[in-house]
């Protein structure tokens, strides 16, 4: 496939120091509702304040919410929503990592809607997906880790516990950020296991997308460059926290892991790991999708439909000797060896290996769409084989 369409109106501001420009920048509003994780660091790590002072610096008030989880719920999106609604912000801005941007990212879209129930304007099994009534409000965001690229996309992952619903909710244009802040020295303070994790993410955006049915030109010029860099960096990140070139170097590979997205699609590991995470929302993406990475990629190569891409791959990740496609799997759990996540285990989690055709076709309930960039057509069995043997 040759043909693309490229549209990303958010402007980045990269590197060290970015954060400092925030006020500079025009401002979407006069009054944020300003969101960030139900945890300790962006306040340990002195980035709140640092926030506060820029937003003070642009003549705009806000509003603190701090209730998003690891994996967002519906029910924080409504309550952020409800709070802004209040206390009349007319912008939103995300504090966090992918977690908060998506949480951010749908309240955002929700706020000016007559709705309280998210899921009148989400797919999934069990969503409405009706057209929204008003125009989102604008948003910025600020990333403090690299993950998701999920600075410069249009859709935020959320989970409806009730429906066992983990899925993409947003998509229209006027969902990009007004402006990203990629800073990597907001990420300093990332634990090494997350630094992994989140690492890992970014990575996977980007391998999916090369192998998927619709790469073109202009995704593998973005995939290629990504995976290099998580290639060669995110070891030296997940080492040494305070390694600013290998930071950098991981931040820059996860923007450009959102741009993947924008130009072609993630691919049925997504979905699968969603599915796996929906039911037990305490596994952090990332984990999930390294528990499964080796056996979903294996399954592919297998079918031998790009065994080039898998080269491709495999050289990309340092392997510069590859001709084989399996040598992208060395090159893959080499690297996971390298950052320390390559023991990890869904038992660990409270899965059991009996939930495998559940997953499966939770998976493909909830997030069909990404089945449609696989590289062939799958079955349920099929889905629930490759858990089965991912399975420890």
């Amino acid at each position: 496939m040759s043909n693309y369409n490229f549209f990303c109106p958010t402007r980045v501001l990269f590197g060290q120091g970015s954060l400092n420009e925030f006020h500079k920048q025009p401002m979407p509003g006069k009054k944020a509702l300003l969101v960030i994780s139900n945890g300790q660091s962006t306040i340990k790590n002195g980035s709140l304040e640092r926030v506060k002072k820029e937003l003070a610096a642009a003549n705009c008030e806000y509003v603190l919410f701090n209730e998003v989880a690891a994996n967002p719920l519906k029910s924080t999106v409504e309550k952020g929503a409800q709070v802004a609604r209040q206390e009349n912000c007319d912008f939103v801005v995300a504090l966090g990592g992918g977690s908060v941007m998506d949480a951010a990212k749908v309240m955002a879209m929700f706020i000016p809607q007559p709705s309280d129930d998210l899921w009148d304007y989400a797919g999934g099994k069990t969503g409405k997906l009706k057209p929204l009534d008003k125009e989102p409000l604008p948003w910025i965001a600020i990333t403090t880790s690299a993950g998701t690229g999920s600075e410069v996309d249009t859709a935020g992952v959320i989970t409806n516990p009730d429906t066992n619903e983990k899925i993409g909710v947003g998509g229209p244009d006027s969902l990009f950020a007004k402006f990203a802040i990629v800073d990597p020295e907001l990420m300093k303070t990332v634990p090494p296991k997350f630094t992994a994790y989140q690492g890992f993410d970014a990575l996977f955006h980007s391998l999916e997308g090369y192998i998927s049915c619709v790469h073109n030109p202009m995704s593998d010029l973005v995939q290629r460059t990504a995976i290099e860099n998580i290639g060669k960096y995110l070891p030296r990140a997940v080492k040494d926290g305070n390694d600013m070139e290998a930071r950098e170097a991981v931040a820059f590979a996860n923007t450009l892991s959102g741009y993947s997205m924008i130009t072609s699609a993630c691919t049925s590991e997504h979905s699968m790991e969603h599915a796996m995470s929906a039911y037990h929302p305490e596994l952090p993406h990332g984990a999930g999708l390294i528990m499964i990475a080796k056996e979903y990629f294996t399954f592919w190569i297998n079918k031998h439909l790009c065994d080039d891409r898998f080269i491709d791959m495999a050289r990309f990740l340092g392997k510069q000797e590859a001709n084989d496609p399996m040598d992208f799997i060395d090159a893959l759990v080499k690297l996971e060896e390298d950052c320390g996540v390559s023991d990890l285990k869904m038992s660990d989690y409270g899965i059991k290996e009996d939930e495998c055709m559940t997953m499966a076709v939770n998976a493909r309930e909830t997030m069909g769409g990404l089945f449609m960039a696989d590289p062939a057509k799958t079955t349920h069995e099929e889905i629930a084989e490759i858990y089965r043997r991912a399975y420890k």
